[in-house]
């Protein structure tokens, strides 16, 4: 079994209009996990934000923004309580591919 894809009923609501539904069943959630795990695990130990991985992926949108969660759950990245400021000026998570997270990074 592949580590990436998501299956298209996690994606939309059961009462969700049709279009969602459309939706979720034509995204190759495959490559775009992959992509945007790429994207992440390339930053190594410095991590990254979501303007990060969205300015290294612009062809790509806000579509990167709804791989974090299955990244997460998948436990191939991590987040902590460490953010960063965005261009919005707002705080963001920093995000690491799990291989270049350490507890220890965290205490220092």
């Amino acid at each position: 079994m592949d580590i990436f894809g998501t299956e298209p009923r996690k994606l939309h609501k059961t009462d969700g209009p049709s279009t969602s539904k459309d939706a979720a069943y034509s995204v190759n959630t495959n490559k775009m996990e992959q992509i945007v795990f790429d994207t992440i695990k390339s930053f190594g130990k410095t991590g990254c934000i979501s303007d990060n991985v969205r300015d290294a992926l612009p062809e790509y949108g806000y579509g990167v923004t709804a791989r974090y969660k299955a990244l997460k759950d998948k436990d191939l990245i991590k987040v902590d309580n460490r953010t960063a400021k965005g261009r919005s000026g707002r705080q963001q998570q920093i995000m690491w591919a799990t291989n270049f997270y350490t507890v220890e990074d965290f205490l220092l």
